[in-house]
């Protein structure tokens, strides 16, 4: 809303109903435009799987797989209008610095969560999906269900673009003073355990190999915490002493 007066309670609750309205809408229409791609999407997602045999076993199953590959693709795609509407929302309530910080990390939250997702889709997939469709292949022949399949990768992928966001986010908490880089690197030994079980969680397989091959990039990630929030603290600690010294 344009209005700068203080907004009363049901004033929020009907600028939040708003902004929800619009999500959704920026939803639909973004979830409409995949159906038209909804085939290549789909031999996008299927291409790690490197020719596996898949079935479908319910009448209504491949339908609604389509139709979860397409609310995926809506999702991702309608991601930063739905971010932007969730910053517009949050924003009146802070200062103008908050704000400044705010949009110059929006960028950079749509670009790691691609980064996640690509990493994902290159790295982590080909290794987790080979040792999946060739376990006990010498007993039984894998037929795999697309709706399974599809469920699975999309899961892992969503998971991945998320936990790739932990240095932006551990930034603009530094830059906001709600967070030090000591109080991270107090935290690392924790953190490694964390990254392995973060690892066993989100990967397909039980294998120690997918399961190191997301809990190091997850730990490079928190290192990566620590060094943005040092470099973005000293600045908040000189303007919060100066603000002291003047009272």
């Amino acid at each position: 809303m344009s209005s700068n007066k203080p907004l009363t309670v049901l004033g929020h609750l009907d600028e939040l109903r708003q902004r929800l309205i619009y999500c959704a809408i920026a939803f639909v229409i973004a979830t409409g435009v995949s159906f038209f791609f909804a085939d290549r999407i789909f031999e996008i997602l299927v291409q790690p799987a490197q020719g596996a045999q898949f079935v479908y076993i319910e009448l209504t199953e491949m339908m609604g797989t389509y139709m979860k590959v397409c609310l995926f693709s809506g999702l991702v795609l309608s991601a930063p209008f739905i971010i932007l509407q969730l910053i517009l929302f949050v924003t009146p309530a802070l200062t103008r610095k908050e704000k400044k910080y705010l949009y110059l990390i929006l960028p950079w939250v749509c670009l790691m969560f691609l980064g996640g997702v690509i990493f994902g889709y290159f790295v982590l997939l080909p290794p987790a999906l080979n040792i999946l469709t060739t376990f006990g292949s010498n007993i039984a022949t894998p037929q795999i269900r697309i709706g399974n399949y599809i469920s699975t990768v999309t899961r892992l992928l969503l998971a991945i673009g998320i936990i790739f966001e932990l240095p932006v986010i551990s930034t603009f908490l530094a830059r906001l003073g709600l967070i030090k880089s000591e109080w991270l690197g107090r935290y690392r030994k924790w953190a490694i355990v964390g990254a392995f079980i973060v690892g066993a969680v989100i990967t397909p397989t039980f294998d120690p190999i997918n399961q190191t091959l997301v809990a190091i990039p997850l730990y490079i990630l928190y290192e990566m915490s620590i060094w943005l929030a040092k470099l973005v603290q000293p600045r908040r600690a000189r303007e919060a002493s100066t603000e002291y010294s003047g009272l």
